[in-house]
């Protein structure tokens, strides 16, 4: 009777392991990589979407302001004559090549001015839905794309005119030929993948503004489940069938102002192409990795174990701080250990980005969002280790109850978010700006001398006392300044001196900067 000795035993079933290990290590890699590659494409094309939508925002914005600068130009000019509207068309039509055409109308939609002049529009007086829409609204329009007279698909831009006394005198318009060159479609047809992708654009009726295919500008799309949710404000990705009946890969975003909808695709047949590459590849690279492992199996089992065993030995030791590079070096050359490490290192960097969160929530003031005392105490050791000087500006609102009981603490959170954005805009980036009490905040300017921060500090005075807040009126603060290490050599000195400087402004009348003292007597406090 004929025995299989122990040695063919494991060398067959190691070696049926193997295939099937094999067999089923491929088919979860291509799985699991399919799928990875079909989420990455549709947020991908998602992310370039809303990214597109975005930049059609800040165009039609942009072509928006340029119209109110020449409705502007035309307000402001005490005689208008045919030179000047002549001038002013030229001018929006050449200078960036935005509108295809540019028309100046008068109060009943006569044509006052135009550009390119082959349009021999001068006297006739518009019925087109664009025209007649802005001159019924007499606000800055952009409508729907509609057919001109000419027959042309375009979309109409607008901006009213009004004379001195707020009478409506007409507007000035720019159109988009959405069939021909200009910005717009230069902006649209920049797609920077080559990989069969492509864009298209949709009003909120789901009619088509940008296609690759021009013919198709104007169609009206029924049946697109990308097309129905972007016609309804929605930003998200899918997978389709376009009317070729190509599989696709559709991520999608509105535009917010113009309410637009951009649609980008790629077919889903060129994702997994890659894949079917890749897994060439890795079953090219494996077969001489078997053949190794039917020759070395008595070593299987110590190649198995080891990057187990090298990242079981890594697990104590998790919270050090170089617990992921010593991970990162582990060879976790099969699918289960380098799942194991991706898993370890991912749980890492989870909880290190939750501890940088929460230490950033920690130093920071939610109302404001300056940083609070606590955030101010670590830059103020660091400066003190790095020994930095600065100046120092305490920060006070004036008569800030007045305003909590006037209009509520709703209308005071408002204004204390004012006041931060505002002292925001007045300093540099490199400058700290803090919270740290109810109406008070500190201004430090580092390698600031005094006169410097005395500048900065009117500056900011007068600033707020001219500029509405949102309590309807302005605001008045009064600021305490002093500098480390000229006034001190203490921070805690300094900050003392110019809290009592603050104090001193207060007793002499608010509204107004004060250096600090050395010599100031606490009674000051009492008498602010």
């Amino acid at each position: 009777m004929f025995f299989v000795d122990l040695r063919r035993l494991i060398l067959l079933l190691a070696t049926a392991s193997s295939l099937l290990t094999m067999g089923y290590t491929l088919y979860g890699a291509y799985s699991a990589e399919r799928s990875l590659l079909i989420e990455q494409a549709l947020e991908k094309n998602r992310a370039y979407a809303l990214k597109l939508a975005s930049s059609t925002d800040a165009f039609i914005a942009n072509l928006l302001q340029q119209l109110s600068y020449s409705a502007g130009v035309l307000e402001r000019s005490r005689y208008i004559d045919e030179q000047l509207l002549i001038d002013e068309v030229q001018r929006l039509k050449e200078q960036n090549n935005s509108f295809n055409s540019v028309l100046i109308l008068d109060a009943e939609g006569r044509v006052l001015a135009n550009a390119p002049e082959k349009l021999s529009l001068l006297g006739t007086t518009l019925r087109g839905e664009g025209t007649q829409l802005a001159l019924k609204t007499r606000k800055p329009v952009v409508s729907p794309p509609y057919l001109s007279a000419t027959g042309r698909l375009l979309i109409f831009l607008s901006h009213p005119l009004f004379d001195a006394q707020g009478n409506y005198k007409g507007l000035v318009g720019g159109s988009i030929y959405l069939h021909e060159p200009n910005s717009l479609n230069t902006l649209l047809g920049e797609h920077f993948y080559r990989d069969g992708s492509y864009i298209y654009v949709v009003d909120q009726h789901k009619r088509l503004i940008f296609h690759r295919d021009v013919a198709r500008i104007g169609e009206v799309i029924h049946g697109n489940p990308a097309i129905d949710a972007v016609s309804q404000g929605e930003s998200d990705a899918l997978s389709l069938r376009n009317i070729k009946g190509v599989d696709m890969l559709a991520g999608f975003a509105p535009s917010s102002d113009v309410k637009w909808g951009v649609v980008v695709q790629s077919p889903t047949k060129v994702v997994l192409d890659e894949l079917t590459v890749l897994l060439g590849k890795v079953v090219r690279n494996s077969i001489p990795f078997f053949l190794a492992v039917q020759i070395l199996i008595w070593m299987l089992a110590m190649l198995i174990a080891k990057p187990l065993r090298q990242l079981a030995r890594q697990a104590p030791h998790l919270d050090s701080a170089n617990a992921s590079s010593r991970i990162a070096q582990v060879h976790a050359w099969y699918f289960e250990s380098r799942q194991i490490k991706l898993a370890m290192l991912l749980g890492l960097k989870r909880v290190n980005r939750k501890m940088g969160v929460m230490n950033v929530e920690r130093n920071t003031d939610p109302l404001t969002g300056l940083n609070n005392r606590r955030g101010m105490t670590t830059v103020l050791q660091q400066w003190k280790e790095m020994d930095t000087p600065f100046s120092v500006l305490t920060v006070d609102i004036d008569h800030f109850k007045r305003v909590n009981d006037t209009y509520g603490h709703d209308v005071g959170d408002l204004v204390l978010s004012f006041l931060a954005d505002t002292m925001r805009a007045c300093t540099r980036d490199t400058d700290l700006i803090c919270r740290v009490g109810g109406e008070e905040f500190c201004i430090f300017l580092p390698d600031q001398d005094i006169d410097q921060a005395l500048q900065l500090a009117e500056r900011l005075r007068i600033l707020i006392s001219e500029t509405s807040s949102p309590a309807g009126s302005p605001i008045t603060i009064s600021i305490g300044l002093a500098h480390w290490p000229i006034h001190a050599r203490d921070h805690s000195t300094v900050l003392k001196l110019a809290d009592e400087a603050l104090y001193k402004a207060k007793r002499n009348g608010r509204n107004r900067v004060e250096l600090c003292d050395p010599g100031v007597d606490e009674t000051d406090k009492q008498s602010a």
